[in-house]
């Protein structure tokens, strides 16, 4: 893969990533009453959607600042794989079959940064590794 490609689907997952967690950083208490709310009925109880609620959004925006940044793009990669199949998991416990493919693709696109991440030149890690 050429680098100009892999810059494009790391930064656009990235934007993505870091928007969501943006977004919600300045109504992180409605973001949760609003995963619990949404929750009530599944088989996952309050206790452990509560918690997962507040981390959520922080995740979102330090793995979309990192990808951003291209610093330590491949574990930020894996870090946002594994967050979303927690929420993969979590959409299939609520039955919102229409949320899936929303989050299907973007675990796609971090595969690919994770799958080529030979090509992550235009990034800090790049910059850093060629200096040390």
């Amino acid at each position: 893969m050429k680098t100009s490609s892999y810059t494009i689907i790391r930064l656009a997952i990235a934007l993505s990533f870091f928007g969501h967690g943006l977004v919600r950083m300045p109504k992180l208490n409605g973001f949760s009453e609003w995963m619990v709310k949404n929750f009530e009925n599944s088989m996952i109880p309050s206790s452990l959607v509560q918690p997962f609620s507040y981390v959520v959004p922080i995740a979102e925006l330090i793995i979309g600042l990192l990808l951003i940044l291209g610093l330590y793009t491949k574990q930020s990669a894996i870090a946002g794989a594994v967050l979303m199949l927690a929420l993969l998991f979590g959409t299939c416990m609520i039955e919102n079959w229409g949320g899936l493919p929303t989050q299907f693709i973007h675990l796609a696109f971090l595969v690919a940064v994770i799958q080529y991440s030979e090509a992550n030149k235009m990034s800090l890690d790049f910059y850093v590794r060629r200096t040390l």
